[in-house]
């Protein structure tokens, strides 16, 4: 096969298998995207669209930001990769000071991969082993939470809770529970932060022990605030029910942070907002501000050093990817990281918070809208769904978004899900908000 295709747009869309999308619909209509800037994507046509879900939740910073542009070319042209298997290079040990110190109490010890999924796998991979190293090889059972996204490695859709991710994929992972989602309409509808009602659903975890013994758990690993389902924010009181039932029987505590880390909520991490402290954290997207793939799992001193009991010369952890830590990722996220820091953006997001919940929940009397949650700056909007077709009508608004008001959305099912970069102004928060009430009443 042999077709001509231009540097901005491709005449030939067969040969691209597209992740989670209906391939058929897209490619009748596509929605491409030729370049980016700040808070806009451009079309190849050069035709403007807000970006109001920060790439795919991990433009936190914006869009091609002159600083991390001009560090990922210096070190492309000063060291284009380097292996971290028994050797590395200067900004690994660099970047991974930045984010322990970025990270609350002890959690100061980072260990790197390139995405969510893998930093995912990782923190159980981590987990399992230290139970194995500290002589308590029977902890292998691992417990999700349903309605939980963790990624699409083995191991993330096992302790995932998202149906349509796990069940054409076989048994998965053994010895696996879930714990319930953290979501109810009736007691949360049209919450603003995090909802008053929920924290027992965090005591259903002294069930799993109850039924498994403590001896053979390993870890739990939740989401401060469940994104890709929908924008589900823990409950006021459940993160720390977790912590303390956790604490009580030796079982690891993870937060998939992979969303929520790098100013999400207002902070450089999650479990600084709740005060809540795990033992691992899952970290990818906004440490690079989506620029170069980077991911990682930043471990507490404690775990660290259980693998520190060896011989010297031996290998502590059989684990590790090609690119772990790889230098241009490493410029990159010492860039963004230097860009939150000089930009005070973790803060911005916390005094934009009120304002963007305002100019979400103005929404709330539109047709077809059944609920709207939000928390930092991500917003969650339950739409009705059309009579034997669910998921139509989000689909329709996120196509209309993009072709008609120049904005582009996430949809999960009805569900639409609003998380700008950090670098929004209050005037773009009303545009944004303005074009989805468009959409919501064109799709009714």
């Amino acid at each position: 096969m042999t077709s001509q295709i231009s540097s901005n747009r491709p005449n030939d869309l067969d040969a691209f298998w597209l992740p989670f999308t209906p391939n058929r619909a897209f490619k009748r209509a596509p929605r491409l995207i030729a370049r980016a800037k700040d808070v806009h994507y451009y079309t190849p046509e050069g035709r403007a669209v807000l970006d109001g879900t920060s790439g795919l939740w991990c433009s936190n910073a914006g869009h091609n930001r002159d600083p991390i542009t001009a560090a990922i070319k210096r070190q492309a042209e000063e060291l284009d990769y380097a292996p971290t298997f028994q050797f590395a290079h200067p900004k690994s040990f660099e970047l991974a000071s930045r984010i322990a110190a970025l990270a609350p109490a002890d959690l100061d010890r980072v260990f790197f991969c390139n995405s969510g999924s893998e930093a995912v796998d990782t923190a159980l991979k981590i987990a399992l082993a230290y139970h194995h190293v500290r002589g308590e090889g029977a902890r292998t059972r691992l417990v999700g939470r349903e309605r939980g996204y963790h990624g699409v490695g083995f191991g993330g859709i096992s302790v995932g809770g998202i149906v349509n991710n796990r069940k054409f994929f076989g048994t998965l992972l053994a010895g696996v529970d879930h714990l319930p989602a953290t979501y109810s309409r009736e007691h949360q509808a049209f919450t603003r932060g995090e909802p008053e009602w929920g924290a027992h659903l965090a005591d259903e975890l002294q069930r799993i022990v109850a039924l498994h013994d403590a001896s053979t758990i390993a870890a739990v690993i939740v989401e401060p605030m469940a994104g890709s389902t929908g924008v589900l924010p823990a409950p006021k009181g459940y993160l720390e029910r977790l912590r303390a039932i956790c604490d009580r029987h030796g079982i690891l505590l993870i937060f998939d942070e992979v969303i929520t880390g790098f100013g999400r909520l207002g902070y450089a991490f999650a479990a600084e907002r709740y005060g809540v402290t795990p033992d691992l954290i899952a970290f990818a997207k906004g440490v690079t501000s989506g620029s170069v793939p980077m991911g990682g799992v930043i471990a507490r001193q404690h775990v660290y050093d259980a693998f520190m009991r060896g011989p010297e010369r031996s290998i502590e952890l059989f684990h590790g990817y090609t690119y772990s830590a790889h230098p241009l990722a490493c410029a990159a996220g010492l860039a963004t990281l230097d860009l939150y820091r000089d930009e005070a953006l973790f803060e911005r997001a916390r005094a934009l918070e009120p304002a963007f919940a305002d100019a979400a929940m103005a929404l709330k009397e539109l047709p077809g809208v059944l609920d709207i949650r939000t928390v930092g700056l991500a917003a969650g909007i339950d739409l009705a769904s059309r009579p034997g077709a669910a998921g139509a009508r989000a689909y329709d608004a996120m196509d209309r978004a993009f072709h008609d008001e120049g904005l582009m959305i996430r949809i999960t099912g009805d569900t639409l899900a609003l998380c700008p970069p950090l670098i929004i102004s209050e005037a773009q928060i009303g545009e944004m908000f303005d074009k989805v009430a468009r959409v919501i009443r064109a799709s009714s």
